[in-house]
């Protein structure tokens, strides 16, 4: 009943900061400082949802964790915009009227949302059943986590890297995969929890919780940056067609291995290995 109660109060308190903030984002004139409290109301709501959902969520079971997702999301995102930089595919508009401390504060406390939302984000589609068609899947790699198999990886990515820096226009792309090739390898020499560990076991739940818990957070920031300013636009070569709302349609896969980055990230950062999203043994509906 406790956690019941518990899990009712943060739907409410994060169901109310939407309900507030969302129309706010699309009325007023300038916006930076609502970005924050509109996307801790999404995170609030959808822990909320899988708190009664499933009795568990990533605040109840690591509370403290939790909060820290918010600063180790600052660096994440701007190491993206680090990248930027390089690419050109994005920009903001409106960001000319702040000074450049002005732009780095109100910037960084808007990144800081970005890991909580996706990890909230893939902990909701964990909680649905359907998600077990995908507990039993293919075994990957079939001859075991080997110091061959972590080098490949590891020169994959830093392959993609390198050739998303020289040569921008046409290995774009690579910024949302690289990492994911660096990382997964230092995750394995550490003992950090990796994709490798449940691939191994045929178990594609976790990588496909975050997939689409990525490409449904994705469908959030891009609606509501919409509407906002200041707000981001793309220039993307070549696929820059079919746009649903600013983002054209086929730049949405890039969530997915987004998604798989932030993981990665965290494992790394975090004091601790957390399992994320929802333990694999705990119920779903």
């Amino acid at each position: 009943m406790d956690s019941r109660r518990s899990a009712l109060r943060t739907l409410f308190l994060g169901l109310l900061l939407v309900a507030l903030f969302w129309p706010l984002n699309w009325i007023l004139a300038e916006t930076h400082a609502l970005f924050f409290p509109l996307w801790l109301g999404y995170v609030l709501t959808v822990d909320g949802i899988v708190r009664l959902r499933t009795g568990t969520s990533l605040l109840a079971r690591h509370p403290r964790l939790f909060f820290v997702l918010f600063p180790l999301s600052v660096p994440g995102w701007w190491l993206f915009e680090a990248f930027n930089e390089r690419l050109g595919n994005w920009e903001y508009l409106g960001a000319e009227r702040f000074s450049d401390v002005e732009y780095f504060l109100w910037a960084s406390l808007s990144f800081s949302t970005v890991i909580p939302a996706v990890f909230e984000s893939a902990e909701l589609v964990r909680s649905f059943r359907f998600i077990e068609r995908f507990a039993r899947g293919p075994v990957f790699p079939r001859r075991g986590d080997t110091l061959a198999y972590r080098g490949t990886l590891a020169l994959l990515g830093l392959g993609m890297t390198a050739a998303t820096l020289l040569w921008p226009e046409k290995c774009f792309p690579f910024v949302w995969t690289g990492l994911v090739f660096v990382l997964e390898p230092v995750c394995l020499a550490l003992g950090r929890r990796a994709f490798t560990d449940d691939l191994r076991r045929g178990d594609w739940r976790p990588w496909m919780s975050l997939w689409l818990g990525g490409l449904l957070c994705g469908f959030f920031w891009e609606m509501w940056n919409l509407w906002s300013f200041p707000k981001w636009i793309y220039h993307v070569p070549y696929v820059g067609f079919w746009k649903v709302f600013e983002m054209p349609l086929l730049g949405y896969l890039g969530y997915l291995p987004f998604a798989m980055e932030l993981y990665l990230m965290a494992q790394l950062a975090l004091p601790r290995s957390v399992e994320i999203p929802l333990p694999r043994e705990r119920e779903v509906s």
